[in-house]
């Protein structure tokens, strides 16, 4: 039988998420961190996309003490009331007793655990080194290589790494070489994926203007789903910190189509 973990104080554990991810260098759209007070002592954490209904609850059955999203419940501008959805979400956090850890734009950034960089690894892409591999506001845009028959064979690849339908707008046997990547809502960082020489774009989401610059500019890109391109920097982070302080993890991902 193993034995149970020893118990890490939230405060530490707070301070093990600040010291990877650097919170403070990012300008966010909500606060990063502790987002939710629970009880004192974390023994088991569990991961997740986003903070929704559905995860809190699966972290309830698993006994959880503490839980990391990179989608937390607070955000710039929203509606600060305490009803419906925001009720039900915060009440069983409280309830339970349960520490809500969220990290935004962070997550997206680490250069090894976040989820540019991790579904860069799971799609076998070779991510370059340095200032000059990444691009885009706050530097989050990553860019890298992957040998590829044409734009249709990486969207193919894609599809099948994420085990879901993708959005391609290019010409099919368009050549690539060249890949930016940026996961999540990141469409609006199109334009500077084209202005640093990339042959296609990948990210979570599109927008109407973006077919039309594909198209105009000839850079590929394929939109992937925001939630199946950020399911991998949460559990990678989660994982990487519960081993370092001897901590129970389990990843639970909530499927999501968006």
């Amino acid at each position: 039988m193993t034995s149970p973990a020893s118990p890490v104080s939230r405060a530490a554990l707070l301070a093990s998420f600040d010291g990877l991810l650097q919170p403070s260098m990012f300008q966010d759209h909500g606060p990063n961190g502790l987002q939710v007070e629970g009880r004192a002592d974390v023994r088991k954490l569990v991961s997740g996309v986003t903070a929704s209904l559905a995860l809190i609850d699966a972290a309830i059955a698993e006994n959880a003490d503490a839980i990391l999203v990179h989608h937390g419940l607070f955000w710039r501008g929203q509606d600060g009331r305490v009803t419906g959805w925001m009720k039900q979400r915060l009440s069983r956090l409280l309830a339970h007793d349960i520490n809500l850890y969220a990290y935004h734009l962070p997550l997206d950034a680490h250069p090894a655990l976040g989820n540019n960089a991790q579904l860069a690894r799971r799609l076998g892409i070779e991510l370059q080194e340095g200032p000059d591999g990444r691009f885009g506001e706050q530097s989050l845009g990553f860019l890298g290589w992957r040998s590829t028959a044409s734009a249709s064979a990486l969207a193919e690849h894609v599809a099948q790494a994420l085990g879901r339908p993708v959005t391609l707008v290019a010409e099919p046997d368009r050549s690539i070489e060249r890949i930016a990547l940026c996961t999540g809502g990141a469409q609006g960082y199109f334009e500077s994926a084209i202005a640093a020489g990339a042959d296609v774009f990948i990210t979570g989401e599109i927008s109407e203007p973006q077919a039309h610059y594909a198209r105009e500019c000839g850079v590929a890109y394929i939109a992937c789903g925001h939630h199946a391109s950020e399911r991998y920097g949460a559990p990678a982070v989660a994982g990487h910190v519960a081993t370092a302080l001897g901590l129970q993890h389990i990843f639970i991902d909530i499927p999501n189509p968006g």
